[in-house]
């Protein structure tokens, strides 16, 4: 396995459903990074956080989609109970919180709803789209409210992120279960580019060595995809005439 310090992961969604789970995790991680708001900065960083994830969830079938990979995990579980020497007690475990997590999704209200219906966040909400708009002249509901105690404001955001509670443990376990579907192998790019079929694959990660400097580029149909390999320093970086890089199709 290599060092994770020399190297990086590339994440590529291979489908829309996956794609937007992508952005609700790496949005949902930020809001959880920085749950105290101490000043207007922080504050600010979070309430644009949130209004991006209220726009995400706006655009998609979010607990359709997260019901029917909860549900398509459990089955994929089911198929353990006819292998030899597998630990039925592990796997009996995670089909239960599976259910679990489905069940408290089910009941849970609107992907966001209680975000989208704060009077707070919909008034800065207004204004974020207005360069400098969340002035204190502009917003002095949101001046006020940072002038309030800190333990206050710590209480209403943990009931703000305690909202989001189903969706970030059902999409958390979903992603988990979807990563360590997949093995990574050794694969060599020729020149830059490196191409595969990845049938029935929802993500690809990718595991690059740093000292290269390089990022991949990923296109694809259907089930073929194709890596381009680019460096950093467009102008004067040079990409090797062979490149080997780890790769999991997941």
């Amino acid at each position: 396995m290599s060092d994770v310090s020399t190297t990086v992961l590339f994440e590529h969604p291979l489908n829309e459903k996956m794609r937007t789970w992508l952005r609700i995790e790496f949005l949902l991680q930020q809001l959880h990074r920085h749950p105290i708001l101490e000043d207007i900065a922080t504050a600010l960083t979070f309430f644009r956080t949130v209004s991006d994830l209220l726009d995400v969830l706006e655009r998609g079938e979010v607990r359709t989609d997260l019901l029917k990979e909860l549900e398509r995990q459990q089955q994929k579980l089911r198929l353990w109970a006819d292998v030899p020497g597998v630990d039925m007690e592990r796997v009996e475990g995670l089909r239960r919180t599976l259910k679990e997590r489905a069940a408290v999704l089910m009941s849970a209200p609107r992907m966001g709803q209680g975000l989208k219906e704060d009077r707070l966040i919909a008034l800065v909400k207004q204004r974020l789209s207005i360069p400098g708009g969340c002035c204190s002249f502009d917003l002095p509901t949101l001046h006020m409210w940072m002038h309030v105690p800190q333990s206050e404001r710590d209480k209403q955001v943990q009931i703000w992120l305690e909202s989001l509670a189903p969706l970030n443990q059902s999409l958390t376990m979903v992603l988990d279960l979807v990563r360590q579907s997949g093995q990574f192998h050794n694969q060599t790019s020729l020149n830059g580019f490196f191409q595969d079929n990845a049938e029935g694959a929802d993500l690809l990660r990718l595991r690059i060595s740093l000292e290269h400097q390089l990022y991949p580029q990923v296109s694809g149909h259907k089930t073929r995809y194709a890596i381009r390999f680019l460096h950093l320093d467009s102008e004067r970086g040079q990409v090797p005439a062979r490149l080997t890089f780890e790769l999991a199709c997941c």
